[in-house]
């Protein structure tokens, strides 16, 4: 016998999320419920388990879900992944940037 399934209401209820936010969890596929043949969306344990542990995630880390959203997308997403690394990357090559051109003026102003 499959392990009964919880309505948004009833997963709400179970996990401390408003059904609203259960929505939207669900557009950031974060968390993605089976829909019915109806279309109703319904909480199985592994939901149920997803829900309590990204609420764990968010207390621990800090984390807002729009963080974790774009985390998500980076691992999804290569060429998005390698874009935001090369800008990580160019940001932390600035430092040095500032110090040549610092150099640079200070030997035009010793001339």
């Amino acid at each position: 016998m499959p392990a009964p399934r919880l309505t948004v209401s009833a997963a709400a209820a179970e996990t401390g999320w408003s059904p609203r936010m259960l929505r939207y969890l669900e557009e950031q596929r974060l968390v993605i419920p089976e829909r019915t043949a109806g279309g109703y969306r319904t909480y199985g344990l592994p939901e149920l388990n997803r829900l309590r542990s990204l609420r764990v995630l968010r207390s621990r880390f800090g984390l807002d879900l729009t963080e974790l959203a774009f985390a998500r997308r980076l691992r999804r997403e290569p060429e998005l992944a390698r874009a935001v690394d090369n800008w990580l990357a160019q940001a932390e090559d600035a430092s040095s940037w500032v110090e040549w051109e610092q150099r640079k003026h200070e030997r035009l102003l010793a001339v």
